[in-house]
């Protein structure tokens, strides 16, 4: 097993804590997660607290959306850290961190994926996985950039 890492940051023109807001509820990602407007009939269920750790967000939809499970793990003013479980269309363990570094009156967003992956999906991942999910998480930081900077 190989490990990975992806990155991607970007510059926020808000107060962490407004970032924060948006990372540490499950139910505020629908207005900036890349991956939302996937499947519109998506099922979404959420169980625990309504933020921060023990919170959880399991989703279930098509071919595209897929089916998997979030669980905030650790959430402190500076991150937010997430277990990301796929189970459709393929079976993964991530961890996903939003690392938060104030800069004047900005944010400073770093959204980084960790894990493991076989020799064969490593190849993969290289050629494919990586700069899809580079893209996405490039969307997603627009969508929450969008979202946060608003007034």
């Amino acid at each position: 097993m190989a490990d990975f890492s992806l990155s991607r940051s970007t510059r926020i023109q808000a107060e962490p804590s407004r970032v924060h807001a948006l990372l540490d509820d499950f139910r505020e990602w629908q207005k900036w997660s890349p991956w939302e407007g996937l499947d519109p009939d998506l099922s979404r269920e959420y169980t625990g607290p309504d933020h921060g750790v023990g919170s959880t967000y399991h989703w279930a939809g098509n071919k595209k959306a897929g089916e998997g499970e979030m669980q905030i793990k650790e959430s402190t003013p500076t991150s937010v850290v997430v277990d990301l479980q796929f189970l459709k269309p393929f079976k993964a363990t991530n961890v996903t961190s939003f690392r938060l570094v104030p800069s004047g009156d900005a944010t400073d967003v770093t959204w980084t994926m960790t894990g493991q992956r076989s020799a064969i999906m490593s190849v993969m991942g290289k050629l494919f996985f990586d700069k899809a999910i580079g893209k996405d998480f490039e969307k997603g930081l627009a969508s929450l950039k969008q979202e946060a900077e608003r007034v």
